[in-house]
């Protein structure tokens, strides 16, 4: 034993190397699993008892050299094994950061928001928590109104009057802040989250984005109302689309509509999305109810003026032809990097 460690120190001792592949196979040699220390300490468990402990000084400290051989040498490289200053090129570029992009809804929102800012739109936006009143009572919803049932509400605090507090079902609300807190005229959009207490589902889902409109003004009419949303509309998916009107119900407007569009996906001719109908419905809207007016402080007698509401992921369903809603809040990867190309 003594002989194959003189050997092995002498060749310990004169082994030098400026390469990681010839440093890595000398510590597999010496110092690996199967390497030839482990062999010296295989043949140690035969040696007599008397023998042990100077064989044992002499075994360790022969493995402190080959050690310190191989920590030497690495450190002179200057890398850590199994590479070398070689491979390391200074004058390559370095690795570049991969891009974001927007989310769908963002893009579609700040669309929509761009289109009516040219019609002189500007944006107002409000709390998410709101009172009873600017939710329901002043947009015309009496208490125990059946008006209230279209919207299951997440309340916050429920005492079955003026005092429940909840998370707002629309962004009506903030319609009614700006009246409260001005004087007309007002042209304004709110986007906004909104939240109602529904089943998730590929068609529903208990949050969701609106953006609604506002435009009170002397002598504001239907054909107002009716030819800026066909403006938005022909903005948003292109010269061709149709549009139409039917008559509906919402408890702030008299009258009210909903609007349909011909359907992008299948230019009419009838598919999934459109229930095989060739249209889409995209908003509801109306004239301002004279009581919502009263309720705000305006003089209904003076002043007349529209209103309108469309859930985002709605339009970004149409736009981008995405029918799950589960995948806008989901945050998939795959299906974020899709919309790699609207870099901002």
């Amino acid at each position: 034993m003594q002989d194959k460690i003189n050997q092995y120190t002498a060749d310990i001792n004169a082994f030098i190397t400026t390469q990681a592949d010839e440093l890595e196979a000398f510590r597999i040699k010496y110092l690996g699993t199967k390497g030839l220390i482990k062999d010296l300490f295989e043949d140690f468990k035969t040696v007599s008892p008397e023998e042990k402990r100077v064989f044992g000084k002499v075994l360790n400290e022969f493995k402190q050299l080959a050690e310190a051989k191989y920590n030497e040498l690495k450190e002179s490289l200057g890398t850590e094994t199994g590479s070398t200053k070689s491979e390391a090129d200074l004058t390559l570029p370095g690795e570049g950061f991969e891009l974001g992009s927007r989310h769908p809804l963002s893009l579609i929102r700040n669309e929509i928001i761009d289109i009516f800012k040219r019609l002189g739109f500007v944006v107002a936006e409000g709390p998410e928590i709101e009172d009873d009143w600017h939710n329901f009572s002043a947009l015309n919803f009496p208490e125990e109104h059946p008006a209230r049932d279209m919207q299951d509400t997440f309340f916050i605090k429920k005492n079955s009057g003026k005092d429940d507090i909840a998370l707002r079902t629309h962004t009506s609300s903030v319609q009614v802040r700006m009246m409260e807190a001005g004087k007309p005229p007002f042209r304004a959009i709110m986007p906004g989250r909104v939240y109602r207490n529904e089943a998730i589902s590929a068609r529903a889902h208990c949050f969701f984005h609106q953006v609604e409109g506002l435009y009170i003004d002397e002598n504001v009419s239907f054909s107002d109302l009716k030819q800026t949303l066909y403006h938005f509309v022909q903005e948003l998916y292109g010269d061709g689309t149709q549009v139409r009107f039917r008559p509906s119900y919402f408890p702030f407007t008299e009258p009210s509509a909903e609007m349909d569009i011909s359907c992008t996906i299948c230019k009419g001719a009838g598919c999934n999305m459109c229930k095989h109908t060739g249209w889409v419905e995209i908003l509801g809207c109306g004239m301002v109810d004279p009581n919502v007016l009263e309720n705000c402080g305006i003089d209904s007698k003076k002043f007349t003026g529209f209103a309108f509401g469309m859930g985002i992921e709605r339009i970004a369903n149409l736009k981008y032809v995405i029918r799950d809603l589960r995948l806008f809040s989901e945050n998939d990867v795959r299906f974020l990097n899709q919309f790699q190309t609207e870099i901002v």
